[in-house]
C-alpha cells in the first residue's frame, strides 16, 4: 500500500504516527506529494477526488482517504487497539476534537500564506483560533483522565494537533492557562513515533 502524505500536515502525521505505533511500515510505503488547496498533485486527485492528503492507496480495491478513515482502517488491517469499543464514543469525541483543532490551525495558515496580505481576513483568522483555543481548553479541563489511560487514536490526535499548532502558530501560547495539557503533550512526544515524523 502506498500513503500520498507531506509531512508537515497534521492530518498526515496522524496516520504517519499510527503506522509506527502499529509496526506497519513493511507494508505501507510512505509517498511525498507537493499538493496545495490551489494545486492538487494528480496522483492525489486519481486517489481522492477531493485532492486532499492523506489518502491511502490500497493493493486491493479503491483507494481510501481522510484521516479518520485512513486510521481506522490501519488499526483494523493490523489488529490495534486504538478504537476500543468500551470507550468508543469517547474516543471518537476526542479524535473529533483534535481534527478540529487541526483544521482551524490549518484555515490560519492558509488564510495567511494563500491570500495576498490586502485579502486576509484577521477576523476570519480570529475565529478560527477562537475554535482551536476552546477545544483545547475543553481537552485540558475535561479529558486529562482519558488522556492518562490507555493509548487510542484520542491520544496521538491530540499530540498531533497541539504539535501543529506549535509548528505554525507558536506565538498564539496555546499552553497558557492549560498547564495539565502541557505536561501531557511535553511527555507524549517524546514517543519515538512521535520524534520520527516531526518536522
Amino acid at each position: 500500500m502506498k500513503l500520498l502524505m507531506s509531512p508537515a500536515s497534521p492530518f498526515v502525521r496522524k496516520v504517519r504516527v499510527v503506522l509506527r505505533e502499529l509496526d506497519l511500515l513493511d507494508q505501507v510505503e510512505e509517498v511525498a506529494v507537493t499538493t496545495t488547496p490551489l494545486a492538487s498533485d494528480p496522483a492525489v486527485i486519481a486517489a481522492n477526488p477531493t485532492g486532499k492528503i492523506p489518502a491511502l492507496v490500497r493493493d486491493t480495491g479503491p483507494a481510501i482517504y481522510d484521516s479518520r478513515v485512513i486510521t481506522r482502517f490501519l488499526n483494523d488491517h493490523a489488529g490495534g487497539s486504538f478504537y476500543p469499543q468500551a470507550r468508543i464514543w469517547d474516543v471518537l469525541t476526542l479524535e473529533a476534537t483534535a481534527d478540529a483543532i487541526m483544521e482551524a490551525a490549518v484555515l490560519m495558515t492558509y488564510e495567511a500564506r494563500l491570500r495576498p496580505e490586502a485579502q486576509q481576513s484577521s477576523d476570519w483568522i480570529d475565529a478560527q483560533w477562537g475554535k482551536a483555543s476552546r477545544s483545547i481548553a475543553a481537552v485540558n479541563a475535561r479529558w486529562m483522565s482519558h488522556l492518562q489511560g490507555p493509548l487510542d487514536i484520542g491520544h496521538i490526535g491530540i499530540a498531533c494537533a497541539l504539535s501543529y499548532v506549535d509548528l505554525r502558530h507558536d506565538a498564539r501560547g496555546w499552553r497558557q492557562g492549560n498547564d495539565a495539557l502541557a505536561q501531557w503533550h511535553a511527555t507524549f512526544v517524546s514517543r519515538t513515533s512521535m520524534a520520527d515524523t516531526a518536522v
